[in-house]
């Protein structure tokens, strides 16, 4: 019996000590508003994000990174681009050109600090762009604090991927009919 109840004991503690830790809201990029700027009067949609294939969302045991507001990771690329083309005036329901995102790769680590992102845009327009980023943020030591730099580094990994894939050269033609 009482090893029954120092069961339940550790089980409370243990379930009680996992927290999740979600992403800030993304934050638009003046660099990026600029750069779409000069694709203006492109009209550009923009479709589905898939989510990587593979993804391992535990941090150390104090529990999962998520994305903000309930979305997956994908759907917050999505949406950080949609906002940027929006401010930038280029962004259409409908546009002349729709582009679809696949997250290629998606991994972090708590211990070393650093996100990696791999993303793939497509057009309607039968062309691509890939692009990578590997973010370095400061670690730490304790698990409820490096878990929490985790999170918010997805934020600039994501401004940082955006980035990439705006000022690729290939860019314009993911958006020329």
């Amino acid at each position: 019996m009482i090893a029954r109840n120092l069961l339940f004991v550790v089980l409370a503690l243990f379930v009680a000590g996992c927290e999740t830790y979600s992403a800030p809201r993304y934050g638009i990029s003046a660099d990026n508003v600029v750069a779409l700027k000069s694709l203006a009067p492109s009209r550009i949609a923009v479709g589905a994000f898939t989510e990587a294939q593979k993804f391992a969302d535990g941090c150390r045991a104090a529990g999962p990174i998520t994305a903000s507001d309930g979305m997956g990771f994908a759907a917050y690329i999505r949406k950080a681009f949609v906002d940027e083309l929006k401010i930038a005036g280029v962004y259409a329901d409908s546009g002349t050109v729709t582009l679809t995102g696949t997250v290629d790769k998606l991994a972090f680590s708590s211990t070393v600090a650093y996100w990696d992102i791999g993303l793939t845009v497509r057009s309607s327009n039968g062309r691509s762009v890939s692009v990578e980023e590997h973010y370095v943020f400061d670690g730490a030591f304790a698990a409820v604090t490096a878990c929490k730099r985790v999170a918010d580094a997805y934020f600039p990994a994501v401004q940082n991927t955006l980035q990439k894939l705006i000022a690729s050269p290939d860019f314009r033609s993911l958006v020329t009919p």
